[in-house]
């Protein structure tokens, strides 16, 4: 089975499952993540927002079109890397996902890194760095990667997992457009995805 089979599987399970009914209620469609099935480089936000809700993928607004740029700037292009989000609904007026409902959608993102085995994960902006690394400063942590270990149950087979990868915190590409400053930030931070996946 490819990868591409077996995140279908997982995106049908989400929906099997019924996961947080109420975001889904309220949103047009699930964004579940795009882009290379087998890439060595998962970029993983917080939620969809309104533009990402409509056309059903990930990082397509203002924020998106920085990412394509940041992207560029380190030799990578859109369809050579995969980018999804912690929580799969668009929130309600684009508030920040619940603790709740990050939990619930937490063994399913866990199962798409599983699925893509990257080498390294990239989380976007405070919310989704400290999904994987609690005590995460995003101004202090930013662009130092960090071996980590992380152990879950597949809603799958039952069977515990340890999934093992580098994980990158990056600012969020929306952060450096309300933000001028942290512009070249983000684009020398992009500088060490590329020597990671070297």
């Amino acid at each position: 089975m490819t990868n591409q089979q077996k995140l279908e599987d997982l995106k049908s399970l989400i929906l099997k499952n019924n996961i947080c009914p109420e975001l889904a209620n309220g949103a047009t469609q699930m964004v579940f993540g795009s882009g290379f099935e087998d890439s060595k480089v998962v970029f993983i936000g917080e939620a969809p927002g309104k533009n990402e809700d409509l056309q059903g993928e990930p990082f397509v607004g203002a924020a998106g079109k920085f990412l394509n740029e940041m992207l560029d700037s380190a030799n990578l292009k859109r369809e050579d890397v995969y980018i999804t989000n912690i929580v799969k609904y668009r929130p309600p007026n684009n508030r920040d996902p619940l603790p709740e409902e990050k939990k619930q959608f937490w063994p399913y993102l866990l199962k798409q890194i599983e699925i893509i085995k990257p080498k390294v994960v990239v989380t976007l902006g405070r919310h989704s760095g400290q999904a994987f690394l609690p005590s995460l400063r995003i101004s202090a942590d930013h662009g130092s990667p960090r071996n980590i270990r992380e152990n879950y149950t597949d809603k799958i087979t039952g069977k515990l997992v340890e999934l093992k990868f580098t994980i990158l915190p990056l600012y969020h590409p929306a952060a450096a457009l309300y933000n001028g400053g942290l512009r070249q930030t983000l684009v020398e931070d992009f500088q060490v995805v590329r020597k990671l996946i070297k």
